[in-house]
């Protein structure tokens, strides 16, 4: 071959080379787009924005939950060399079997893409590390934000935050492993408005994995939208108030405005420092309050069911005059030969008969709404009292739970036919049987919640809003519909005359309850003593205020304390007196409260309190 015939050859070689390149350029650039992945993966680091939790804040503005900058330590496995990994488990504060595992976790994920090292570094914590960071290729920090509880009250009712399981993951798209989400509370049941949206941005990134800008200008970055406020009805200085006074007792305090419903405090106790369940140190702080012999987890205001005493004697007489099995003005003698009672005079009205809590005038007012005579046979002349008696109790929200937002909320129990058909045998049970039904004891249970719900119905006179905490979310001025308006199967017609009575329990000698008095202010209310078979009986405590225009509706449950008018009635008298006027007037008194001690046993929790205050 002639040189002029090796010229075409090689120029037809070169030629097929060039085309080759460029058709493998075009389906590198254009077709194939794994390898524009990959040269991605190479140079830019596609990093998660969260978005800020929305706030809760009480019905003045002020912070239950807020926000606060925290960090996540995470890692690209690929990038990772000649790490001294007993070193970096030094700096972050952990072990270093941890550590290796985490590497190990986070290279069988991906060695390209970042995984997550340590959550929720906190800024100070952050600061320290990071000026030793560099010392490890591979890791880096990713700002997000974590709770912060500026009052430190409300624990049971704000609910707390915690890393989203595997089950939440496969179930809910938004969720990533490493993600958090609300737990009970109003983290929980509001949790779709609370956390917001994500956003991301690309970074590029060197050789170092040190990070050198936005990608192309930060054009294909989306941004994070936080998420919705909440705004509640708690008064936060009654809710700080409520919790002072019940230090050291076992019990709750539930207050509504019976105007709309509102949830103006949510109080158990023994309860905890929201803070104790933040950050890293959340799943060491939780397992030592799971284990308090206390129980500082238990939500008591929502979830103890107990028996209500004689607070259930104003929904006795209120069925009873509807029913017309008496008068306003009849009366009964007070037969202790019946069922036991205070020394009194015999109650002559349902006035005096809720002024002096009489024990025998119930069990007669209850006798005649179970035994009307319209049926020959007693046992089933007693079957039909007890069902007509049972829809009059769940027309007053009792036996089932209230429709609250807030989640786990329990709702007592009101026994009925079948109920006693089952325990008895059919018909084989009768008033007899049942009586102590009569003064709110055997197998009748309500939850606070349903406490202050009945004050709240007696304080409207025959009627009461579905409760709840968050009245607005996202704007303050929008507040939320659908809250229902329930009437009670009793005409109004009947409820000032008991209204009256409570009045008398406050405020006239007599009454059971005068240590709830507040100096210019009309209160409503009835105590109760709910016995315990265990120890000392239970104390409660329900009112409302003013009379003629209530504002609060308010229950207390004091346990193992005795006599309602003794504990609850001047805790529920003090948290009314600071909604309604903004102050105390006597301070003596809160002081006396906040110094009692009616739990017998010390439980680790308090031990694990006091050493945290001394840290």
């Amino acid at each position: 071959m002639n040189f002029e015939e090796r010229k075409y050859v090689l120029i037809a070689a070169v030629l097929f080379t060039c085309v080759v390149f460029i058709l493998r350029l075009f389906w590198i650039q254009v077709v194939d787009s794994s390898w524009t992945a990959r040269a991605a993966d190479i140079s830019e680091r596609k990093v998660t924005v969260f978005p800020s939790r929305g706030l809760i804040l009480d019905r003045h503005g002020e912070l239950l939950v807020a926000n606060t900058p925290v960090y996540d330590i995470m890692v690209v496995p690929r990038d990772v060399h000649g790490l001294d990994t007993s070193a970096l488990a030094r700096l972050i504060g952990i072990p270093l079997e941890a550590a290796r595992e985490r590497l190990k976790k986070a290279a069988a994920y991906s060695v390209w893409k970042p995984s997550e090292f340590e959550l929720q570094v906190t800024s100070e914590q952050y600061a320290a590390m990071s000026v030793q960071l560099w010392k490890f290729p591979g890791f880096y920090g990713q700002s997000r934000t974590l709770r912060t509880y500026p009052p430190h009250v409300g624990a049971h009712m704000l609910g707390y935050l915690s890393e989203v399981n595997a089950r939440k993951v496969a179930q809910d798209p938004y969720y990533k492993p490493g993600d958090v989400i609300g737990v009970g509370g109003l983290e929980s049941y509001y949790e779709k408005y609370l956390r917001g949206k994500r956003g991301v941005k690309y970074v590029v990134v060197d050789v170092h994995n040190n990070v050198q800008g936005p990608f192309k200008e930060g054009r294909f970055d989306t941004l994070a939208h936080a998420g919705e406020n909440l705004y509640t009805g708690i008064d936060l200085k009654v809710q700080e108030l409520g919790e002072r006074l019940l230090k050291n007792k076992k019990g709750s305090i539930v207050a509504l405005d019976p105007r709309t419903g509102e949830v103006i405090a949510l109080v158990s106790s023994p309860n905890y420092d929201p803070e104790l369940l933040v950050g890293r140190v959340r799943s060491k702080n939780y397992r030592a309050l799971q284990q308090d012999s206390l129980n500082p987890l238990f939500d008591r205001a929502l979830q103890a069911q107990y028996p209500p005493g004689s607070i259930f004697k104003l929904v006795q007489a209120s069925i009873a005059l509807q029913e017309g099995v008496i008068t306003l003005n009849t009366g009964f003698p007070c037969n202790k030969a019946l069922v036991g009672c205070h020394n009194h005079p015999s109650a002559r009205t349902i006035q005096e008969a809720v002024q002096m809590s009489c024990n025998p005038y119930f069990y007669q007012v209850f006798k005649r709404e179970i035994e009307q005579g319209k049926d020959p046979n007693r046992f089933k002349d007693a079957a039909l009292g007890l069902a007509e008696w049972k829809q009059y109790m769940e027309s007053f929200g009792l036996g089932s739970p209230p429709l609250l937002d807030l989640p786990a909320v329990k709702g007592g129990s009101i026994p009925g036919v079948r109920y006693y058909n089952k325990m008895y045998g059919d018909l084989g049970w009768a008033f007899s049987t049942i009586y102590s039904l009569s003064i709110g004891q055997g197998e009748v249970l309500v939850v606070p919640m349903q406490m202050a719900n009945i004050a709240a119905i007696f304080a409207n006179r025959g009627f009461y809003y579905d409760p709840h905490v968050v009245r607005a979310i996202g704007n303050a001025d929008s507040l939320k519909t659908g809250i229902q308006k329930h009437h009670t199967l009793v005409d109004d017609q009947w409820f000032p005359a008991i209204v009256e009575g409570m009045r008398r329990v406050v405020n006239e000698p007599g009454g059971t309850a005068r240590k709830a008095r507040i100096p210019g202010i009309t209160v409503c209310g009835k105590t109760g003593t709910a016995q315990n078979p265990h120890g000392k009986d239970h104390a409660v405590f329900i009112a409302f205020a003013p009379m003629d225009d209530p504002k609060i509706a308010i229950a207390v449950y004091v346990e193992n304390s005795g006599a309602g008018g003794t504990w609850a009635a001047p805790i529920a008298s003090l948290c009314m007196e600071q909604f309604l006027t903004d102050s105390i007037s006597r301070p003596e008194l809160v002081k006396e409260l906040e110094e009692t001690n009616l739990i017998a046993t010390e439980g680790n929790y308090k031990k694990f309190v006091s050493k945290r205050r001394k840290q």
